[in-house]
């Protein structure tokens, strides 16, 4: 089975993407995730270009590594200085990693107006810096930078930069599509071209501005390069980098060939999640195979096929990346989603009564309600319905008062609410009257249920459905609430704003306590499977 190198460059070019930061312990986690699963290089960072990167490259050191070499990015030396004299080419070899990623321009446009060289210089840049790197003892890969816009303007330069490296002793030469703006036949064709004039082994670095990153990767893979780089997420500059968490797969399921082991594929929906979360970006929905969408059913005949076989709609089964397969609830739900439903939390069958309760839902999204980003309160319904559910309270009374002095504004709840048979009447404040209302909440219900401490919101929107209407208009409330573990999501609809709150915060509550007073370790697995969050 041939064998292609996994280069993850999140550390430092994925970086470099608009809003992305991590510290250089969040660098130091990330890299000791990528060598637990297998990743053949991490990229730290630029050592001579900031104070955080060289700290990462201390901080890794207290590290013993099973199975990633950590490289330092860098760039050839600079015109018209010796390579000892180059500062850059110091910081790389003071970091102490093993492996120098240096740089260098392949395009003579960019010789000419990027460097303002001559071309005869670039090429002894390229040459001497790796020799001096070579020197310290440090393996070397050469990126050729902007190499296929260099290629298809003078292949003959472009080659003789790569000749240049690989006659200095670089151990790998990276062809890089810098601009993303290639072609996958141009790729294809000139990572073929450049295997037959080229002894070293070859590597490909994509950027996504095409959205062509990750087939430009695959077809250079197929075209004789051996090491693929790019970032967890697709993450980088402009559009981003080659995404690895569709690369990886595509190789190994698709291509038949070996990149990291095939368990630590599952944990690839994880690692995804894990770099979003230091990197406090959103997980992509719709990204392939490790987004939350990419096994996600939603049309009544897909799930009727699904579940007679899930190859009918599954290109993969989800749990060979370690994602789930969801079947969503909306108006374009046919009985086969409330089947799935009812199999997937193990409660019984009926089928008059599914056909009255999926009537019902689509009649509540015809409302205003929406139950694919609120699971939570989709099961509650369910529950009630036919499970024998009971709910943890009842409201008997509600009152939200908003005062403004002194140009403030004061928010207050007052609620009465039936917990069991015992009526508690309370209070409490807020910074707005949705706060108020979930300070009173939680107040009167903490000496029952303790458990809700650890339930926390984590999000609310509000989306208003009839704009036409104006402040009259329905508005459908969307809340996420976590315990620290999971995340779920409950919606409320109405034209008032504080009722549609109330319903949405109410759920959230429920649910949250179904969720960790389940006694059934069965029932407690399905639960916790079901939402749209995370665990």
């Amino acid at each position: 089975m041939p064998r292609v190198e996994i280069y993850d460059t999140t550390l430092r070019d994925g970086t470099q993407g608009e809003g992305i930061t991590f510290s250089a312990k969040d660098k130091v986690k990330i890299a000791l995730r990528l060598d637990e699963l297998g990743f053949h290089y991490v990229e730290g960072g630029w050592p001579g270009s900031n104070p955080k990167d060289m700290q990462f490259f201390q901080l890794i050191k207290e590290h013993r590594l099973k199975n990633a070499r950590i490289c330092a990015f860098g760039s050839t030396r600079k015109p018209g200085i010796a390579p000892e004299q180059d500062e850059n080419l110091q910081q790389i070899v003071r970091c102490g990693a093993p492996v120098a990623t240096i740089f260098g321009k392949s395009w003579d446009f960019h010789v000419k107006h990027a460097l303002l060289t001559t071309l005869e210089e670039n090429l002894h840049m390229i040459r001497e810096s790796v020799i001096f790197l070579k020197k310290q003892g440090m393996d070397v890969f050469y990126d050729a930078e902007h190499f296929f816009d260099g290629y298809a303007a003078n292949s003959e330069y472009a080659l003789a930069t790569l000749r240049a490296a690989r006659d200095a002793g670089a151990d790998r030469i990276i062809l890089c599509d810098t601009n993303g703006g290639r072609l996958p036949n141009e790729i294809f064709e000139t990572v073929r071209a450049v295997a037959t004039e080229i002894d070293v082994p070859l590597g490909v670095h994509c950027h996504n501005d095409s959205e062509l990153a990750v087939a430009n990767s695959l077809v250079a893979v197929q075209a004789g390069a051996v090491q693929v780089q790019g970032t967890i997420n697709g993450y980088g500059e402009r559009c981003g980098n080659a995404n690895l968490c569709s690369i990886i797969p595509n190789l190994t399921f698709k291509c038949g060939m070996e990149t990291i082991p095939k368990q630590s594929l599952r944990e690839l929906t994880e690692l995804s999640r894990f770099v979003s979360e230091l990197a406090n970006m959103h997980p992509a929905d719709n990204q392939p195979y490790v987004g939350g969408s990419a096994f996600a059913h939603k049309a009544g005949v897909h799930v009727s096929a699904l579940l007679k076989n899930p190859r009918t709609y599954e290109h993969i089964d989800p749990e060979q990346v370690g994602n789930r397969r969801r079947v969503l609830i909306s108006e374009l739900s046919g009985l086969s989603n409330l089947y799935y439903k009812y199999q997937e939390l193990d409660l019984g069958l009926a089928k008059e009564e599914n056909r009255k309760l999926l009537q019902e839902l689509k009649e509540l999204e015809n409302q205003g309600y929406q139950f694919e980003g609120a699971e939570g309160s989709f099961e509650l319904r369910l529950r009630k319905a036919f499970h024998g559910y009971k709910e943890p309270f009842s409201l008997e009374n509600l009152k939200v008062i908003i005062e403004m002095r002194d140009g403030t504004v004061y928010s207050e709840a007052v609620i009465k609410i039936n917990v069991n048979g015992r009526v508690v009447h309370t209070a409490a404040e807020g910074n707005g009257p949705v706060n108020a209302l979930d300070n009173a909440l939680r107040k009167a219900l903490e000496e029952f249920y303790p458990e809700i401490a650890s339930m926390h919101l984590t999000d609310y929107k509000v989306r208003v459905l009839d704009e036409k209407d104006g402040t009259g208009a329905v508005v459908r409330v969307l809340v996420e609430t976590g315990d620290g573990h999971c995340s779920w999501g409950t919606v409320g609809v109405s034209t008032n704003i504080i009722e549609a709150s109330w319903q949405a915060l109410v759920d959230s509550i429920a649910y949250g306590l179904l969720r960790l007073r389940s006694k059934d370790e069965k029932e407690s697995q399905m639960v916790t499977g079901i939402f749209r969050g995370k665990c």
